[in-house]
This record gives C-alpha cells, structure tokens and sequence, in this order.
C-alpha cells in the first residue's frame, strides 16, 4: 500500500518551489554563470528569495522556518572556532594533535579517526568550523593537496558523527523522537563498529585517488611559538565549557536521564568567556562566517517551501520504511534534495509505525540521513561549512571533485552499514 503524505492548499498544487531547488543544486553543482563566480550562501540566498517572491512560501511562514536553535547553535561555535585561530591557540593544538603524524600517510590516518571520534561528542559543525582552518594550515606546511586534506576534514567528520547521537542534528532528533533510553549505548552497540570500519574504508579510497599525495615523505614539524596567555585563557575557558557540557550530556545520556543541556546552550555557553572576557571580541564578532548563517537561513526557507509542496513525500512507499537497505539507500538520495534533518523528521514517524526491528530500522535512518553526507556537497551541512572557510583563504573543493570521491565511498559504506544492521 503506497503512502501518500500532502499538505493540501495553495502549495500542493504548485511545484515551483521543486524547480527552483533543482536550479539551486545546478549552480551549486557548476558555480558560475557567464564570468561571475557564485558562492554557495549566495546561491540559497537567491533560492530563497525566489520562493518567497513567487508567493510558494509566506514572510511569516519563512521565519518560522528558520530553525534559531541551529543559527544559535553555528554562532556560538562560529564564534569559539575565530577565537582559537585568532588566540594563536589552534596552531598550539595542532601541533600536539598532529606532531606524531610523520608522512602523509599517518596524517591523513590522524585527521580521519581523530575528527572522527571528536565529530561523535562535539558535533560534526562544531568540527567542520574548527577544523576548516587547521587542515589548510597542514596543507600549506607540508605542500599537500589542500583539496585532499579539505575531502579527508569532511569525510571524517560526516563518518564519525554517525556513532553518537550528539554527533549530528539528525541523529540527536531520532534520539529524542523515538524516545531511547540509554541512546548513546543503543547507536554504539549498532554504529560504533561499522563506523570505526568505515573511516579505515575512507582512507584507503582517498588513498586511490590521491596516491601522488601519499608518496612517501617526512614531516617535518616546527614546534609553535608559546601563545599570549593573556589572550587564549578565555578560548581555554570556552573549550573546557563545551567539553564538561557535552561529557555531562554523555552521562545523563547512560543514566536515561532527558538531556536538558540543549546544543544552542553549549555553544552559547561557550562562547560566552570570548564575548566577555577576551580582548579579540570584536575582532571575533567581525570575522565569523556571517555567510554561512545566511546559507543556513535560506535552506530552511527554501526547504519549508518545497516541504509544502508534498513533492518527495508522494515517492514514500511502505517497503522505503520497513526495509533497512531501502532505508539506508533512501536516507542517503532523498537527503541530497531535501536536507537530511527534514528528511528524518519525515521518516521517523513512519519507520516507528511500521512496527517490528524498530531500533535496527532506526539506526539505519541514522546511518543513511548521515552518510549522505559523503555523497555530494548537500548532503551535510558540515561540508558547506568547510567549503565556505575555505573559499574565505581562497582554497574550495568543485562538485565533481567531491563526487568523484564520495560516491564510491558511500557505496562502500552503505553496503558496510547494511552488513552490520542485518546480516551480524
């Protein structure tokens, strides 16, 4: 029995909004027109507008579409990821994380299990933002494709957030809707093992395509000058704040106790020593990513209209909710087009409908909505996060150049989550 989910009105007889989503995925996908080079933020922003200006979606609608906790959520850590580049403080890190790493090899091994395992407590946007800076520091000193070491930044950190339910908004979502006690231990017995594979699995196709990058050669480490500190205690503050708040998610997350540190909370929390105490505030303030709070605004504008059209709802069959390689490949190609956190939001009602091996049909929308991701530059928000710091120093990674890796890769992943999920 085919299920059909409209929202009738004046919206479900109109799929301009659908069109001017694929509009917005093609110039995304080429980003330029004629001799102007499109960003991605400016691109949404268009979409957006569009739908708003064509009436497919109300003002007042599109603010309420905005989703504050997340904006609130990216400014917070926005503003603790400035604050340790401009404190010195992250080239400090850095090195102590990185200065065992001895060829590229062991590089790239430390980048993708180390922001792997981070992205499963500290979320992978939090990573995306701190990390984006340091790996093109890394790249910069040891001469390696900094599209390689960009590519390696957000595979990791999309792979390893698959295991927590903190490690993405999507999997915190399905945590929280299906109401699973003791979540972290049910997304660890059933992801943590496939995930662990998976990021060894990354490595070795990144490895393929990039094997000039992997010849063999020494890393030479300069140790970093002492910081200011003066200037970096406040950031200190910050990340010792975010980690207690996360570690105390952690343990009420074992004990079955609701989680009421909420994500927008640890970033504003966090942030609050820089905003306070430091000296670099304004400089802070000044040099967050302010672009991407515009992408992030506009794709949930942009996303609420082409919900209302009831578009991709009308492919929901009942073997897409009851099936964990239909879930899997489903979560995956629906989250290029409608974003992965309305996309679960969608399907997590129906996958606890349908009944039997709820958990395993759950765990596998976690790891599908997650790994699509890996697939194109839409799938995660993480991915446009690192793309628009890095166009900020100039460096971007193309939309067949991600293709070109993540493709494979999320093949070879989907079929190792599939494994896992139903045949161990």
């Amino acid at each position: 029995m085919r299920i059909l989910i409209f929202r009738y009105g004046r919206h479900s007889s109109t799929y301009i909004a659908v069109i001017v989503l694929v509009a917005v995925f093609l110039l995304i996908a080429i980003r330029q027109v004629g001799r102007f080079n499109l960003k991605i933020w400016q691109i949404m922003l268009v979409g957006a507008l569009a739908v708003l200006i064509s009436g497919q979606i109300g003002p007042f609608e599109a603010l309420h579409a905005i989703n504050i906790d997340v904006i609130l959520f990216l400014f917070g850590m926005f503003v603790v990821g400035e604050a340790l580049v401009e404190s010195g403080y992250l080239r400090y890190i850095a090195y102590r994380f990185f200065s065992h790493a001895k060829n590229p090899d062991q590089l790239v091994l430390v980048i993708l299990f180390g922001m792997g395992l981070l992205s499963a407590l500290l979320m992978n946007d939090t990573l995306a933002i701190i990390g984006s800076p340091l790996v093109l520091a890394l790249a910069t000193r040891f001469r390696i494709s900094p599209v390689l070491l960009l590519l390696t930044l957000a595979v990791a950190i999309t792979t390893g957030s698959a295991m927590s339910p903190m490690g993405n908004p999507q999997n915190l979502l399905i945590a929280q809707g299906s109401g699973m006690a003791g979540a972290f231990m049910t997304f660890g017995s059933y992801l943590l093992i496939p995930t662990l594979i998976n990021l060894l699995i990354a490595f070795v196709v990144l490895r393929q395509f990039y094997p000039k990058e992997f010849s063999y050669r020494l890393l030479k480490h300069d140790p970093v000058s002492p910081c200011d500190p003066g200037v970096t205690l406040p950031v200190r503050f910050s990340l010792v704040i975010i980690l207690l708040l996360a570690f105390a998610n952690i343990v009420a997350s074992l004990l079955g106790v609701p989680m009421v540190i909420t994500l927008p909370l640890i970033a504003l929390v966090g942030a609050a020593p820089v905003l306070l105490l430091s000296r670099q505030r304004w400089t802070v303030i000044r040099r967050i990513d302010w672009a991407t709070l515009v992408f992030f605004a506009a794709m949930f504008v942009l996303m609420e209209s082409v919900w209302q059209t009831g578009f991709f709802q009308s492919f929901v069959d009942r073997s897409m909710v009851s099936s964990v390689p239909m879930i899997l490949v489903t979560s995956v190609l629906i989250s290029q087009f409608i974003s992965n956190v309305p996309f679960v939001a969608l399907f997590q009602p129906m996958i606890l409908q349908a009944g039997g091996g709820a958990t395993a049909s759950l765990m596998a929308l976690a790891a599908g909505s997650t790994i699509a991701g890996n697939l194109t530059i839409l799938g995660a928000a993480s991915n446009v996060i690192i793309i628009q710091n890095a166009e900020k120093q100039g460096q971007t990674i193309s939309f067949i150049e991600f293709a070109k890796v993540g493709v494979p890769l999320t093949i070879l992943q989907i079929a190792v989550y599939w494994i896992f999920l139903v045949i161990v």
